[in-house]
């Protein structure tokens, strides 16, 4: 959570209360270390059963960034978590490095906490 505060909070000035949600209590947490210390974390919801994971609240640290701490948390939590699509809310700054993952933009752009997102989504390919 100090990781979201920092980054959402502190810097993209997202209110705490938005910040902060019921998803919080069931959602599956992830956190991304750097050299031991803590750097970057996501969650994950399944807002319609199973078959669909939503991926939110991702934040890396600022001096991380760009360091490949984000990609490698992403890539770890499509890895483990059990489903085959994945969906996400980018803020569109960051849509870019979503497409290097192979995320797809769909639909148009709102808003949210005031910033401008996208939906994006992923659909994982069948390992044989």
């Amino acid at each position: 959570m100090a990781i979201r505060m920092r980054v959402f909070v502190d810097e993209q000035k997202v209110p705490a209360d938005e910040e902060r949600d019921a998803y919080d209590l069931t959602a599956r947490h992830f956190l991304a270390l750097a050299e031991g210390a803590a750097a970057g974390t996501a969650r994950v919801i399944f807002p319609n059963g199973p078959e669909l994971a939503k991926i939110t609240r991702v934040a890396v640290l600022a001096r991380q960034r760009g360091s490949g701490i984000g990609a490698a948390l992403l890539r770890h939590i499509m890895h483990v978590i059990p489903t085959l699509c994945f969906t996400l809310d980018s803020q569109l700054h960051a849509m870019s490095f979503y497409e290097t993952l192979g995320f797809t933009a769909r639909g148009e752009v709102f808003y949210e906490a005031g910033m401008p997102h996208r939906v994006m989504s992923k659909t994982k390919l069948s390992e044989s």
